[in-house]
């Protein structure tokens, strides 16, 4: 039964707010009307197009400017084009621009090119991670926040940028705040440099006080920055709520689409659920219940969105739909701010955000599922209403909005740090908690944690100073700091190549094809021809020998063996890329050496990044524990140890999810001894404890 309204009038069991949505959406995008124009002619009818004067002005007077403004107004498609127009990439420099998403990234500097009329790669180019279309030419350059905060460290005053743009800065991701602290340090010594940054209203005035907190020579404060409004009318947007919680919120997603669908007029629905895995089965449902709709009706074009997309199937996702089609974006929280849909006039919203939470008192880096802030509720409701009048369907009561956080924490503050405390210090930065200018100072636990593993690993010496050459390379490596410890450490076990290739496939997500019913019965004998009793890393090689050896050429063999030819294909990229690093350290003398089948000594290598992500079988409780925290631990469903007992007892994971439980995901079972031998700091650093 639909608990949501018929047009105009209330379901029963629901409760119906009517309210517009005005917290940071203070723009609308360009209507479907602009259609027909030319591309000038789209440019000139965004809101953001009677600002450029103003906007250019600010940037040439002040050092920093603050822009707030609706996703879709157009600021990070044309602002970076008014600089480069006003010449602001001429003689050689570039006009950069960060998201804080690699999909966001690739989309908007696609779109750009098209615009600017230029191949993408030229004028305009990308940098995400372990991907590169730039080239000396381009003058406008989208990346990642984290991908910018990488050339830092060969040009640590990002001399060939006159302008750099932080776009969606109030998302508040660790790489975002990492960076305006690095970008406040740049302009004391490059005062010419212009900083753009793009924020929610909620936060602008707390971006304009940490710039303006750098002092000029008579001691007071400088007015550095200023704030710019691009002033423009949201429709509103009619929020229903449900009146009691709901079991399954993806159920009920579906059950919403399809309310909508036979219920209210003609617009795209964009459907917010936690991760790819909820995804996949939304869009699964949604496909099924198709041919059960009546005869006559409209068609459902179901479509996912999350990181882990290729530019093709990004591509899909923007393009109209066919005639007499509804549009499904069933979508992460990307689409919350980072990309603009156009169409959209329908909103269900299930209130949470998979957030990854790092607990300094168990060690644990945790994937988990938590309620959203009214930050993030109120962008979401927003995208129903850019173009035309909209509504939101939150699949919650009410009730529940009184117990959310204004806002997210910043990801510095409930993340893992041990990666950006050790790029600080490749930056030169030792002192890391007096000597970097902090916008939210990260906990001193949080610090403390990071610390004392970067020393376990060797990255940092007894002085808490950064090792050399090994942790300047491990700062320099595109992977998590233990991943990078187990690739240089690979020469010593002799296993490089099966060591790149783990690295490799663990850098992708959903290499098998899953399935319910007789297709997921089918999946799972496939996996088991793959499947090494060792664990999930060691099946993964299998998997990538196979694709390698006999499926590379065609998607036919992934098919097959219900594998993802795409995932498969960057791995391979992935690996070529590490393999240049690796060679380019010098690790290996001659070559980078196979293990020849010796899986000890590959499963040893694993153990010397891997160590603090350790647990044990427990008998009686049928249970795994933290070796040293404790902690209780689950195997994920997906893992080949789901359904057996490890034959030492022991295992090491990649990393742990949140959800009903915390479950470990991609084990390899180890030796006990393994763990002292070849980590004995982290074991012995607070107290003496028996593994």
């Amino acid at each position: 039964m639909s608990v949501f309204w018929k047009p105009g009038t209330a379901a029963p069991g629901s409760t119906v707010d009517r309210e517009t949505e005005a917290e940071g959406t203070l723009v609308q995008s360009a209507p479907n009307k602009y259609a027909s124009l030319g591309l000038q002619g789209q440019r000139q009818s965004l809101p953001i197009f009677k600002h450029r004067d103003h906007l250019l002005y600010a940037v040439e007077k002040y050092p920093v400017v603050i822009v707030v403004g609706q996703t879709g107004c157009g600021k990070t498609t044309q602002l970076p084009q008014y600089l480069h127009e006003a010449g602001w990439s001429a003689d050689g420099r570039v006009v950069g621009c960060t998201q804080p998403r690699r999909v966001a990234a690739t989309s908007v500097a696609t779109r750009v090119a098209e615009e600017m009329g230029s191949v993408l790669g030229d004028e305009v180019g990308y940098t995400i991670r372990f991907e590169d279309k730039s080239s000396p030419s381009t003058k406008i350059k989208y990346l990642t926040d984290g991908m910018l905060f990488r050339e830092t460290m060969l040009d640590p005053l990002l001399q060939k940028y006159s302008v750099i743009m932080i776009d969606e800065a109030h998302e508040r991701g660790a790489y975002t705040d990492l960076l305006l602290g690095i970008l406040k340090k740049i302009r004391r010594k490059r005062p010419e440099l212009r900083i753009i940054i793009s924020s929610a209203t909620i936060d602008a005035e707390d971006f304009r006080e940490y710039f303006n907190s750098n002092v000029d020579g008579e001691g007071k404060e400088a007015e550095e920055s200023v704030i710019i409004s691009l002033e423009g009318r949201m429709y509103p947007v009619e929020v229903a709520y449900l009146s009691e919680p709901s079991s399954d919120y993806v159920e009920a997603a579906v059950q919403a689409v399809f309310d909508i669908h036979a219920k209210e007029p003609a617009g795209d629905i964009l459907v917010f659920l936690t991760g790819r895995e909820e995804i996949d089965s939304c869009i699964q449902e949604i496909a099924e219940r198709i041919p059960t709709m009546p005869k006559g009706m409209p068609g459902l074009l179901p479509l996912p969105l999350h990181s882990g997309l290729t530019a093709e199937e990004q591509a899909e996702i923007f393009e109209p739909p066919p005639r007499d089609t509804r549009k499904v974006i069933v979508s992460t929280n990307i689409a919350e701010a980072s990309v603009t849909i156009e169409g959209i006039k329908f909103v269900v919203d299930c209130g949470f955000v998979k957030l990854r939470t790092f607990n300094p008192h168990t060690g644990t880096d945790l994937l988990s599922v938590v309620p959203c802030s009214l930050a993030s509720l109120n962008q979401r409701a927003g995208r129903a209403g850019r173009t035309s009048p909209g509504k939101t369907f939150r699949l919650f009561p009410s009730s529940v909005l009184p117990t959310l956080p204004r806002s997210t924490v910043p990801e510095i503050c409930r993340s893992d740090i041990s990666l950006f405390v050790l790029q600080l210090k490749a930056l030169g930065i030792e002192n890391v908690i007096r000597g970097f200018d902090f916008m939210t100072p990260p906990p001193s636990d949080m610090m403390m944690r990071a610390l004392e593993f970067l020393y376990s690993l060797k990255a940092l010496d007894e002085a808490a100073k950064l090792t050399r050459p090994l942790g300047m390379w491990m700062a320099e490596m595109p992977v998590e700091p233990m991943m990078a410890a187990i690739l240089l450490n690979s020469h010593e076990f002799r296993c490089g190549e099966e060591v790149l290739t783990i690295a490799a496939m663990t850098s992708v997500q959903n290499v098998f094809i899953t399935g319910d019913g007789q297709a997921g019965a089918l999946a799972e004998l496939e996996k088991r021809k793959f499947t090494a009793e060792e664990g999930d890393h060691l099946t993964l090689l299998n998997v990538y020998n196979g694709f390698t050896k006999y499926g590379s050429s065609s998607s036919k063999w992934c098919s097959i063996h219900r594998l993802n030819f795409k995932a498969l294909s960057r791995a391979v990229s992935i690996r070529q890329q590490l393999k240049k690093y690796l060679l380019r350290f010098g690790k290996q003398p001659v070559r980078i050496e196979s293990c020849e089948g010796d899986q000890e000594r590959l499963r040893r290598c694993l153990v010397t990044g891997y160590f603090k992500n350790a647990a044990r079988w427990v008998e009686g409780e049928g249970t795994y524990r933290s070796v040293r925290e404790n902690a209780v631990l689950h195997v994920h469903p997906s893992s080949v140890l789901f359904t057996r007992k490890p034959s030492t007892g022991w295992v090491i994971y990649h990393e742990v999810v949140q959800t009903t439980k915390s479950f470990m995901r991609d084990l390899t079972v180890v030796e006990k001894d393994w763990l002292g031998e070849l980590a004995p700091d982290y074991y012995e650093i607070k107290q003496k404890k028996r593994i």
